[in-house]
C-alpha cells in the first residue's frame, strides 16, 4: 500500500503534537511495510531537526498559505501532482487535501467550536471549512480519544465513519545518569513538579501558577516548552517564586525531566488527547490533570477541576506528601503507558486503511 500523508505542520513555527503524532505514525507504518510518502507545501529548507520526517517528502509547488487557500477553495492541486500514484491519502490536520484517492482525515480536536475565544478569526474560519470538508469528502475520520469522537458526532459526522485510534508513546526510559545530566544542564532543583507544552490559553498554565502559589509542599515548578500565543505570563511568573522556565528542550532531555519530576501537572482546559500526560507516565511520573477531558480516559494520578486552583493545589499537596502512593502510581503509570505504543497506533491505523484499500 502506498499512502500520501500530509506533513506540512512540521514546518510551522511551533509544530506541536500534531506534527509529533503524524511523524511517529508515519515511522511506525513504515515498519508495517506501508510505503508512506509525506506531502508538504514548497519550502527552501527542511524543518527543524526534531520534526524532520523519516519518510520521503514530496513538495507541491505552492507555499503554505497559497496551498491551504487553494485546497480549501478550489480543491486543488491533488497530492499526486507531487507524489505520483497513491492508494490512499491521509490528511493529518484540518488542512484537508482534495479527495483524489480514498481519503482518511485525522481530527485532533474540535476545540474551536467549544471555545472560539482561544482562536483567531482567521483560524476559526480555517477550522470550520476543514470540518465542512471532513463531513463532505472524508471517507473515514481518525480521532485520538472518545472525547473527540463525541465532539465529531455532535458536529454531524456519521458514527460509522469515526474511528478512535489513541496516540502512542516511545518506550525509551531515562536513567539516573540522564536525570542528573538534565538537572545540571537546566539548573533544576531537587524536588520539582513538571509542566510541558506550548504556552497558549487553553493549556491553563496561569491556573497552574496560581495553584502552585498555594502549595504547602517544599517543591519547585519547572515549565518546559516554547512560547505559543495569547499568553503573557510575565507578571504572574514574577510574582511566583521557585518557578524555572526552560523554553524548548530536545526530546531526550525532556524525557529525563519527566523521569526526575515528583509529579507532572497538566491542568489543560481541553485537549484532543493530552500527549504530554502519556509521555510523563512512560517515565513513571504520575499526572495531576483535568477531570472531564480526554486525559481522564487514560491518565494515572489525580483528576481535578482545572478551573479551581485550590483543588489543583490540594491534589498536588496530597500526592507530594504521600511517597508510598506516588510509588504505587508510578508503577501503574509505566504499566499503562507500556500498552499504548506508536506501533499499536499504527496497527490500528492500518486496519482502518484496509477497510478502504483491501
Amino acid at each position: 500500500m502506498r499512502v500520501a500523508m500530509t506533513l506540512e505542520q512540521c514546518w510551522e513555527e511551533v509544530p506541536g503534537g500534531t506534527a509529533a503524532s503524524a511523524l511517529a505514525t508515519a515511522r511506525a507504518l513504515t515498519a508495517l511495510s506501508v510505503e508512506v510518502v509525506g506531502v508538504s507545501a514548497r519550502h527552501p529548507r527542511p524543518p527543524a531537526t526534531p520534526y524532520l520526517p523519516t519518510v520521503p517528502v514530496a513538495q507541491l509547488p505552492l507555499p503554505r498559505l497559497a496551498l491551504y487557500e487553494s485546497w480549501q477553495r478550489w480543491r486543488r492541486p491533488p497530492v499526486q501532482r507531487a507524489t505520483g500514484p497513491v492508494d490512499l491519502v491521509h490528511g493529518t490536520t484540518m488542512a484537508v487535501p482534495p479527495r483524489s484517492a480514498p481519503l482518511v482525515l485525522t481530527v485532533h480536536d474540535l476545540a474551536f467550536l467549544s471555545d472560539p475565544s482561544h482562536f483567531t478569526r482567521r483560524g476559526i474560519g480555517f477550522f470550520r471549512r476543514g470540518l465542512e470538508l471532513a463531513r463532505s469528502e472524508a471517507d473515514l475520520v481518525l480521532v485520538p480519544s472518545e472525547a473527540v469522537r463525541s465532539d465529531c458526532l455532535a458536529a454531524g459526522l456519521a458514527p460509522e465513519r469515526v474511528h478512535v485510534v489513541p496516540h502512542g508513546v516511545h518506550s525509551r526510559r531515562a536513567g539516573a545518569e540522564d536525570i542528573q545530566r538534565v538537572r545540571e544542564k537546566y539548573a533544576v532543583p531537587g524536588r520539582y513538579i513538571l509542566w510541558t507544552g506550548t504556552r497558549e490559553p487553553r493549556k491553563n498554565l496561569d491556573g497552574l501558577l496560581r495553584a502552585f502559589g498555594r502549595l504547602q509542599a517544599d517543591v519547585d515548578l519547572v515549565v518546559v516548552g516554547p512560547e505559543g500565543w495569547g499568553e503573557d505570563l510575565g507578571a504572574l511568573l514574577d510574582r511566583t517564586p521557585r518557578v524555572r522556565v526552560t523554553g524548548f528542550v530536545p526530546d531526550v532531555d525532556r524525557d529525563a525531566l519527566y523521569a526526575g519530576a515528583e509529579l507532572f501537572a497538566f491542568p489543560s482546559l481541553r485537549e484532543g488527547f493530552g500527549l504530554p500526560v502519556l509521555e510523563a507516565m512512560a517515565q513513571g511520573t504520575p499526572a495531576v490533570t483535568s477531570a472531564g477531558t480526554a486525559m481522564a480516559e487514560f491518565a494515572v494520578g489525580a483528576l481535578v477541576d482545572p478551573t479551581d486552583p485550590q483543588a489543583l493545589a490540594d491534589a498536588l499537596d496530597d500526592l507530594l506528601g504521600d511517597e508510598s502512593r506516588r510509588r504505587q502510581l508510578s508503577a501503574q503509570a509505566r504499566e499503562r503507558a507500556a500498552g499504548m505504543t506508536w506501533e499499536k497506533a499504527a496497527t490500528s491505523t492500518l486496519a482502518v486503511y484496509r477497510t478502504l484499500v483491501p
